[in-house]
């Protein structure tokens, strides 16, 4: 493994001086140590022969093996120290920020319900931290934002709930009881930021190119509550399941016609030496997600249901 990790810093520097300097030790034993993978593995990792180093062809095949040997000896250490600590009755699971505090509520309610000896540490992280901390071992279950790439996770039981969008109550778009995507055409997008969850982020950027709105530019909000705000200041519209929206005298919240926006929540966890109650929290969140009508999109009638603040603002 102390091999593996030289080599590994050698590759991404493609430079034994840099490398050396970056793990703190002479560049002659760190020379030594990659010859001496090179002969276990009997076949040469770098060539030489230009003055910037290269990777060979089977150097390019052990890049990947070693982050993910040494991905998994980092999770394997951490879960023999947990072990060892006696903090196996713990799990760490991950929900995403923009989950309410009424999921979270029936969430660790029905756990605590299904397994009382259970401890449940929850963490508000976003869908790409999420995957690094499950295959780093930081997290031993979370709730992500599909679509995701995870080869080295188990995906679990998923749930889904339609979006509508979020509009200035002043707009003439909120007097329709439903909008269509293409009639947003002109309009500015408040989205949250790509890296919290690539494979959703393009998807909904996707489905609305598809259907005739190209936003006329793209904001960024981490925070429902800010996100609400730059919708109220009239620097866009947003997508969103009505929770908040809803709770904001001076935005409207219309279903998409065709509910085209699905945005849907999977659970996983880690393929190797997962948490064994990792399934089982799995399987209590969808359950939750699925039942729970602070998860499901307002009805279309409830649009028209008479508001305190319609004498204000109708």
């Amino acid at each position: 493994m102390r091999h593996l990790r030289i080599f590994l810093a050698v590759a991404d520097e493609m430079n034994f001086g840099r490398a050396a300097e970056r793990l703190g030790m002479a560049q002659p034993p760190l020379s030594r140590a990659v010859r001496r993978l090179e002969e276990d593995l009997g076949a040469e990792l770098f060539d030489r022969s230009r003055r910037q180093i290269r990777l060979t062809p089977a150097g390019t095949v052990l890049l990947d093996e070693a982050r993910d040997l040494l991905a998994r000896e980092d999770r394997t250490r951490a879960l023999v120290r947990r072990a060892r600590d006696g903090d196996l009755g713990t799990l760490r699971a991950g929900v995403p920020p923009d989950t309410s505090a009424a999921t979270l509520g029936a969430l660790l309610a029905a756990c605590a319900e299904r397994a009382p000896a259970l401890r449940v540490d929850l963490q508000e992280v976003t869908t790409d931290e999420q995957l690094r901390l499950l295959v780093s071992g930081g997290l031993d279950v979370g709730l992500l934002h599909a679509p995701v790439d995870a080869t080295d996770l188990v995906l679990g039981p998923e749930a889904g709930v339609a979006l509508g969008v979020v509009l200035p109550r002043t707009s003439p778009l909120a007097r329709l009881p439903e909008v269509a995507l293409a009639e947003l055409t002109g309009h500015d997008l408040v989205l949250f930021p790509r890296s919290a969850a690539p494979g959703w982020y393009d998807r909904t950027l996707d489905i609305c190119r598809a259907a005739g709105f190209v936003p006329a530019r793209v904001r960024h909000a981490r925070n429902p509550e800010f996100l609400i705000g730059l919708v109220t200041a009239g620097h866009g519209v947003a997508f969103d399941q009505g929770q908040v929206a809803r709770k904001e005298p001076r935005v409207a919240w219309r279903p998409l016609a065709g509910r085209p926006l699905t945005q849907r929540v999977q659970t996983a966890w880690p393929r190797q030496s997962p948490h064994p109650a990792a399934p089982l929290f799995a399987a209590v969140a969808s359950d939750v997600l699925a039942r729970d009508r602070t998860t499901a999109a307002p009805r279309d009638d409830d649009t028209e249901a008479p508001r305190p603040w319609s004498v204000v603002f109708g």
